[in-house]
């Protein structure tokens, strides 16, 4: 087991610990050194292409949460035809390579005249995280105590009334655990990215993979490095919730 961990986290480590060193070209240590930090600050191609990502991962994490929110609810609580079938195609995305969504994206935007950059892009965010927040909130509303809502109909409350005062702050952490999820797959996505935006729209993935083509920089290891400690925050938030959804 120690084996597999230090093989799966050794090289993390190496790019962060050379992300610190002076050489520039070598991979001998020349000393420590925060400059490519400097650097990476100074790089406002690099800065933007963040930005960028921040921003559609933020809107097309957000827009999934609210929309799969909605998805898993009615999966949940209504009974209708084709229903299993509908559930099933929620895998089926999952399931499907990037390689296969990114392409079909494509002909779908030129198909329906979508010129290709911050709309075609946010669109795809959102329909491969869409799946993810609806399994998310759906296992949650699986171990839901029935009885809760057919005691808050009882009383007299509608079904707006009953979602907003009980499935929502009950689902809560699975909400937010669909949010962090789908935000991670949005900040990590390349495949799919590559293939539904335009020149006009970068973002940090497509920036990061045109700039290790021809060599990987000291600024690329450091900007990794901030990526990983980052995403090692999102997840560890992840887990907390996780728990608090099992209580």
């Amino acid at each position: 087991m120690f084996s597999v961990y230090a093989f799966l986290y050794i090289p993390i480590v190496i790019l962060i610990v050379y992300s610190f060193n002076q050489s520039k070209y070598s991979l001998e240590w020349k000393g420590f050194t925060l400059k490519w930090y400097e650097s990476l600050a100074g790089n406002s191609m690099l800065i933007d292409a963040a930005l960028n990502s921040v921003l559609i991962g933020v809107l097309s994490a957000t827009s999934a949460t609210i929309l799969g929110t909605l998805g898993a609810v009615v999966l949940y609580r209504y009974r209708f035809r084709g229903k299993k079938s509908l559930y099933s195609m929620i895998y089926i995305v999952i399931m499907s390579p990037d390689i296969v969504m990114g392409i079909s994206l494509l002909v779908l935007f030129v198909v329906v005249h979508i010129e290709l950059g911050f709309t075609s892009l946010l669109m795809s965010h959102i329909t491969f995280n869409l799946p993810f927040v609806i399994v998310t909130v759906f296992s949650r509303l699986s171990g839901f105590d029935n009885a809760v809502i057919e005691a808050a109909k009882d009383l007299g409350a509608g079904e707006f009334t009953v979602f907003r005062k009980i499935i929502l702050p009950m689902t809560l952490p699975a909400v937010v655990s669909g949010w962090l999820l789908s935000f991670t797959l949005s900040m990590d996505d390349v495949i799919i990215s590559f293939f539904v935006t335009g020149p006009s729209f970068e973002i940090l993935p497509l920036r990061i993979y045109s700039m290790v083509r021809l060599g990987v920089k000291p600024e690329v290891n450091a900007l990794c490095a901030i990526i990983f400690m980052v995403s090692l925050l999102m997840v560890i938030a992840s887990q907390i919730l996780i728990k608090e959804r099992r209580r």
